[in-house]
């Protein structure tokens, strides 16, 4: 492994520096919902469990304003009615929401069908003086019930969703628009909102906290891994390296193995572990690259770390891969190679150069008529796929070279 030095020629071989390894925290994708894995806890099971609480309270205090404001119904009797449905509504969706079985988009459409009727139903029950006042209808704060049950499950489009067909649904019900019907939709859709937003902020910021332990777990195995490898594998290699360099024939080619093994485990502890995220979703291309360091293959990377999103590292080391890889299957294992990774203001250029025998012209446009699709589509595929561009110089006799240039992601400097 080499490190590139600023002012140094390219692929100037140097002495590798240890370098301390990252603090690294996990991350997941910036969706509205994210839902919790299978088999694991609901983060969200406190915003379910408040949910039917609500619905509870809510269907007494909808009792009591039955109760006592009989006066303002036209049909007191059906207004009961309309109260035992709503209690056993209550009871069922209590029911499914308080196993995760039972949490599904089928049942929240479900509770809010079922309350819409029962809203509209106030057309039947109370008087016309009462339906076109601020008098509340049948179901009263009983209608939150489906837009948190919504916004808990779906996220922020969920809760905002049920919200405004609640919201329709109630002016539709009062036959006007106007202040009280303006503000109430705002509280309904608003509430959808919070709650959703809540929801999911608490089921991603679970889901990191897990993955951060997961890594943390990893990474302190590795730790204990690499001690005894350092005290154990790595000090017979070196000595193996040493006495060989002492000896002739097949001994000083067994310490020559030898001290490449050393080499490549030495590259391997120093990295980074791969697929490594930070906190924001960004991955270190640098460290990612020197685990393809071999005897053959020397890595120059800049000394700090080169921070790409996660896909994009991933995508950019794939094809660094694919180039060693046609390297040693078209020039052979004693071909070298060499990568170089630049950090520049507004783009990553990545290099990978080798000594082999070169493309002679015309044979990639043959493999692509043959159907060996490896540099049209594995290479230059996933370059364009990121938005660079992959440009190949190569002559017979001088090798190759692929350079590489992603640009960066407004707000993603990396430095």
């Amino acid at each position: 492994m080499t490190l590139y030095v600023p002012g140094r020629p390219r692929y100037l071989p140097s002495r590798p520096r240890p370098g301390q390894p990252a603090v690294y925290a996990s991350a997941v994708p910036d969706e509205d919902a994210v839902q919790p894995s299978r088999g694991s806890s609901d983060a969200a099971e406190p915003f379910w469990r408040a949910a039917i609480l609500f619905r509870l309270v809510a269907l007494l205090f909808a009792a009591t304003v039955v109760a006592v404001n009989l006066d303002a119904y036209q049909r007191p009797r059906w207004a009961w009615a309309a109260l035992g449905v709503m209690a056993a509504w209550t009871v069922y969706t209590g029911l499914r929401f308080a196993s995760p079985g039972g949490r599904r988009v089928r049942v929240v459409a479900a509770d809010v069908v079922v309350t819409a009727v029962l809203q509209y139903s106030s057309v039947f029950l109370l008087t016309g003086t009462s339906l076109h006042s601020s008098f509340p209808t049948i179901t009263t704060v009983w209608t939150c019930g489906p837009v948190i049950a919504a916004g808990v499950l779906a996220g922020r489009q969920g809760g905002l969703l049920a919200g405004l067909v609640l919201s329709v649904v109630n002016m539709v019900t009062r036959g006007a628009v106007d202040a009280d019907m303006s503000r109430d939709a705002v509280l309904l859709t608003g509430l959808g909102f919070l709650v959703g937003l809540a929801s999911s902020t608490a089921r991603r910021s679970a889901d990191r906290l897990r993955r951060a332990h997961q890594l943390e777990a990893a990474t302190a195995e590795r730790e204990r891994l690499a001690r005894s490898i350092h005290d154990g594998t790595l000090q017979v290699l070196a000595r193996m390296r040493r006495l060989g360099a002492e000896l002739d024939g097949e001994a000083a080619e067994l310490g020559r193995l030898a001290g490449e093994q050393e080499n490549a485990l030495r590259v391997l502890l120093a990295a980074s572990p791969p697929g490594a995220e930070y906190a924001d979703g960004t991955a270190d291309l640098s460290a990612q690259l020197q685990v393809l360091a071999t005897a053959g293959v020397q890595v120059s990377v800049p000394a700090a770390p080169v921070l790409l999103p996660a896909a994009v590292a991933s995508e950019l080391v794939a094809v660094a891969r694919e180039a060693l890889a046609n390297t040693a299957r078209h020039a052979g294992p004693a071909a070298r190679s060499w990568i170089l990774l630049e950090d520049l203001d507004t783009e990553v250029a990545l290099s990978v150069r080798d000594d082999g025998p070169g493309i002679p012209a015309g044979r990639l446009a043959t493999a692509e008529a043959e159907g060996r699709m490896g540099v049209a589509r594995s290479m230059r595929g996933r370059v364009t796929d990121l938005g660079g561009t992959a440009h190949l110089e190569t002559q017979p006799g001088s090798g190759t070279e692929w350079e590489i240039r992603i640009p960066r992601q407004p707000g993603r400097a990396g430095r």
